[in-house]
């Protein structure tokens, strides 16, 4: 995937106040690839989120879909016809569910005029140490269980993934038409207080390696002057 530096920077939002995320949205409209809206402001905000945030860049809806696959199914086309550029389904939920969310999202994306979204399978989060994969019962190192993992989305047929950067050439391997989407990015200049992130790169490392898009949270929505440290990122990849 041919992407101009600042366009492969997916700005994470992760917070519950709507306000303060149109307000950073704002200032990094146009430094920026888009948005990725999570868990935390998409279960306080739902689509008022997806509908305000979409004013100032692409949307990744990141809610990590798992469930049946007839409910997955019925997630991904009310997903598609907000207008999303991509959104998230476990891996872990299998072939058969994660190829009815494409294949939903696509027929609903349709029915509304609207480009389909590109599905993403999360492999393995990026939290994750050796340690915790083990004690959750999946077998193997990290690199291994996203191996595994990846497989299943090709099979799939969906967009892509997200990995983290450590995975990358082997995801490269088992899907190489995959667009990959990579979080845990830490800029080279500086570091993240209180960090939960176990399996993080640079931004240039991780497109070194083989990234398509960067998830980057705390080091741009954190920074004194986001869209400073926004550029600051797209000048690491440049």
């Amino acid at each position: 995937m041919s992407v101009a530096p600042d366009r492969r920077v997916f700005v994470a939002l992760d917070t519950d106040d709507l306000g303060h995320a149109e307000s950073l949205a704002q200032k990094l409209e146009g430094a920026v690839g888009g948005f990725k809206i999570g868990l935390q402001l998409f279960g306080r905000h739902g689509i008022d989120a997806v509908r305000t945030i979409s004013a100032y860049g692409e949307i990744f809806l990141d809610l990590k879909l798992h469930d049946i696959p007839n409910t997955v199914a019925g997630a991904a086309g009310s997903i598609a016809a907000l207008g999303v550029r991509w959104f998230t389904v476990h891996a872990s939920g299998g072939v058969r569910m994660m190829r009815r969310a494409v294949e939903a999202a696509g027929d609903a994306a349709r029915a509304a005029g609207k480009q389909a979204p590109g599905a993403l399978a999360v492999t393995v989060l990026t939290s994750h140490d050796e340690d915790e994969l083990a004690a959750i019962g999946l077998s193997g190192p990290c690199r291994q269980a996203v191996v595994r993992l990846a497989g299943l989305a090709r099979e799939a047929q969906t967009a892509g993934l997200v990995c983290s950067a450590l995975e990358i050439a082997a995801v490269r391997e088992a899907f190489p038409g995959a667009t990959l989407m990579v979080p845990g990015i830490r800029p080279a200049s500086g570091t993240v207080g209180n960090d939960d992130q176990s399996r993080v790169a640079t931004p240039a490392d991780a497109v070194r390696a083989g990234a398509d898009l960067l998830v980057v949270g705390r080091p741009i929505t954190r920074a004194d002057d986001p869209r400073a440290a926004a550029r600051a990122v797209a000048d690491e990849l440049s």
